[in-house]
């Protein structure tokens, strides 16, 4: 039957159940566990083993839980210091945690609903509002709360909230305190899976031992994970770090090449520009035969310079202002004009004048 019950509850959707997730994976954890043998449950159980003191009126019962099992293991009188110091030293190194449970009737318990908007900051509205939630406030209780579920209108969440009077806990922290022992849960019966009313900065900072099983086990998973995705990654790396390695000779190889084509090209597009601009220059020769043929033979020159593709000249004429005409006419002469005045020589007859022009090689038709 429990088998059954085991695989009816699997079977039940996340979604349609009536109690959180993690209330969902305890009771699946508990059904399963109670499905197996005896032996094998007392087995794995030991590695949950904890010491629950259970008050009972002046006295406590203390049990020690494996699992889903409690054994009895002593009782504690406060009148009797050294019984309660026995009773946990002898134990205390074989458990992991001390718990407080109370009773069903010690414990009260209201759903309430809250604003979705205040999920993040539940626990501190909670303290704010004890007030109104319970006859009392917040520095005279212990409490815990679950959210239940998420309401589908309104924006609201219901809450299930538990509480104690902390001077009815007080007396045996204390007294277990003394002990050098310290307990790091309280809770009650029928409470939700990992429910504590102890609040989070009264708890011991209980560290896990860096070489433990589950831990060794959890290790060699990822390690052999790590090893089978980390293979065909290695080899992949290998390849891609060869191709890197013959891309890189081929690009130093083509570099060179790329220097060697650039030295030549500069070496040729030298002696083209070289050879260029010899051939833009004009001949000056060619110049001198244009103006013997031009200028009439009244005309002297007495001058002429060359600087920068400007010519000037400077001369005589007995018609020095037609001078202008003529030379506008001859091929490759351009820009022509007179730099200064035509001053008259005394007593010749002629004009003395300054004529600028530039001169370029004709075009060769």
């Amino acid at each position: 039957m429990a088998v059954s019950d085991a695989f009816r509850l699997l079977r039940t959707p996340v979604s349609r159940a009536r109690f959180p997730l993690g209330d969902l994976l305890q009771r699946w954890q508990d059904t399963l566990l109670s499905c197996l043998p005896a032996g094998a449950r007392r087995l794995l159980s030991r590695r949950d083993q904890h010491l629950v003191i259970v008050p009972e009126g002046s006295s406590a019962r203390v049990y020690e839980a494996q699992g889903t099992e409690l054994v009895v293991v002593g009782e504690l009188d406060p009148r009797d210091p050294a019984l309660l110091q026995a009773a946990l030293t002898g134990a205390k190194s074989r458990h992991r945690k001390l718990v407080l449970r109370l009773a069903e009737h010690e414990v009260l318990k209201r759903r309430v609903t809250f604003p979705t908007q205040v999920r993040d900051n539940l626990a501190q509205v909670i303290g704010y509002e004890m007030d109104r939630l319970s006859p009392f406030q917040s520095d005279q209780v212990y409490y815990d709360f679950r959210v239940i579920e998420d309401l589908a209108h309104g924006g609201k969440m219901r809450i299930e909230l538990a509480l104690c009077l902390r001077e009815q806990v007080q007396h045996w922290l204390r007294l277990v305190r003394d002990t050098g022992a310290q307990v790091e849960q309280v809770t009650w019966e029928e409470a939700w899976p990992k429910a504590n009313l102890l609040p989070a900065k009264e708890r011991p900072q209980r560290g896990t031992g860096p070489f433990s099983a589950t831990k060794l086990l959890l290790l060699l998973v990822l390690v052999l994970a790590a090893a089978g995705l980390a293979a065909p990654i290695w080899q992949k790396k290998q390849i891609r770090d060869e191709r890197l390695a013959q891309i890189a000779e081929l690009k130093v190889r083509a570099e060179k090449v790329l220097e060697v084509r650039n030295a030549l090209e500069q070496a040729r597009a030298g002696s083209v520009a070289v050879l260029q601009r010899k051939w833009e220059q004009p001949r000056i020769i060619d110049l001198l035969l244009e103006l013997t043929e031009r200028l009439p033979d009244d005309t002297w020159v007495q001058t002429m310079d060359y600087r920068d593709g400007e010519i000037q000249i400077r001369g005589e004429s007995t018609q020095a202002t037609s001078l202008i005409n003529l030379l506008d006419q001859a091929p490759g002469i351009t820009e022509v004009s007179f730099r200064s005045p035509v001053v008259q020589v005394a007593g010749s007859g002629r004009e003395r004048f300054h004529i600028s022009l530039k001169y370029k090689r004709p075009e060769e038709s």
